[in-house]
């Protein structure tokens, strides 16, 4: 950090370094469980165990992405095992993808995997640090989903 940044300046290249070291940490970790679905998966299977069956235009509005790359993201977890289609209860018309069990178990294995890695990352710090990260996170999120909606 360079003497003299604002808060703004020293925050933008964190959340940079966040990002690459997330990464970076991911790729790295020898758990194969850890690497067991892409990024795309791991967070539509993570949506949709939080939020239930969703079709691919709620996915992608959700994940701020276009619809079709949801769609060919979703076409490709089908043919592993991991989501299926189902009839819209609410509209017989329409889909939802839906998790499978090994969709679910993939992802809460890569899930603990993630946690064990945290954790020993952060096992220095104090239950409240990490409570107040864990906060603070998430207002970061809330912020980052506001500022993408509104834009």
């Amino acid at each position: 950090m360079q003497a003299g940044e604002s808060a703004l300046e020293r925050i933008e290249t964190q959340i940079a370094l966040l990002i690459r070291l997330g990464e970076t940490t991911r790729r790295a970790t020898p758990v194969a469980a850890h690497r067991a679905l892409d990024r795309a998966a791991y967070v539509i299977l993570r949506h949709l165990a939080d939020a239930g069956p969703q079709n691919v235009s709620a996915l992608a509005d959700r994940l701020g992405l276009d619809g079709s790359t949801v769609t060919r993201q979703v076409s490709a977890m089908q043919r592993d095992g991991l989501v299926v289609r189902e009839a819209d209860p609410r509209d017989g018309r329409g889909t939802v993808i839906a998790p499978t069990g090994a969709g679910l178990r993939r992802m809460a294995a890569v899930r603990a995997a993630r946690v064990d890695v945290y954790g020993q990352i952060l096992a220095s710090w104090t239950d409240d640090d990490r409570e107040q990260l864990a906060t603070l996170m998430g207002r970061l999120i809330e912020a980052l989903e506001a500022h993408r909606r509104s834009g």
